[in-house]
């Protein structure tokens, strides 16, 4: 299958937690490409003032949906909540 939509999540972590953010990353990286549908890719994307991941999806429909799943609301939201200082942005983008 081909990416044809992106979820971009923006975090806001400082440096000295940013290991603990790519422990979230790796713990559920796997469980997101077995288990949400249309999940493809994901990858973790780090600069000095933030840190991105973003998650390869097969439609826009299954990017939105992964927003509302259990994996992602009380899972990987809940473990990297105490990890930011500011809230992330969440966008999503079709590909043309």
């Amino acid at each position: 299958m081909t990416v044809k939509a992106y979820l971009e999540i923006t975090l806001y972590i400082e440096e000295e937690k940013r290991a603990a953010a790519v422990t979230v990353f790796t713990d559920y990286r796997e469980p997101f490409l077995t288990q949400i549908e249309g999940a493809l890719t994901k990858d973790l994307l780090v600069r000095d003032e933030d840190v991105q991941v973003l998650h390869g999806f097969a439609d826009l429909e299954a990017a939105q949906a992964y927003l509302e799943t259990e994996l992602f609301t009380k899972d990987v939201v809940t473990g990297l909540q105490p990890l930011w200082f500011k809230d992330p942005e969440i966008k999503i983008y079709s590909v043309a």
